[in-house]
């Protein structure tokens, strides 16, 4: 008896394949690239989670969600207001899908 071929489904990246719409795959996408270029400047500037909270203005758990990659626990907005507190400068560049 032949088993039936799997179908195997392919994206484009991990956000398109757990995300239910092209929109909330961007949004997902974004928000990481945004996270993890904070974490990098946490990381470079050698603060401590305590430290890089109080540079942020948020509290030192907050911090650990965002240097684990916990996209779901933040909103683009609280992204940027994080970003601006420390002195960076948000842009956002519209390329065609």
């Amino acid at each position: 008896m032949k088993k039936a071929a799997k179908k195997v489904e392919r994206y484009a990246s991990v956000w398109d394949a757990i995300a239910d719409t092209p929109e909330e795959a961007a949004n997902l996408r974004v928000r990481a690239e945004l996270m993890h270029t904070i974490a990098g400047i946490v990381k470079e500037s050698g603060w401590t989670q305590t430290e890089a909270a109080k540079r942020c203005g948020v509290t030192q758990p907050r911090i650990n969600d965002l240097l684990r990659g916990r996209v779901s626990r933040f909103s683009l907005d609280a992204l940027v207001n994080i970003a601006t507190a420390l002195g960076r400068r948000v842009r956002v560049d519209l390329d065609a899908a």
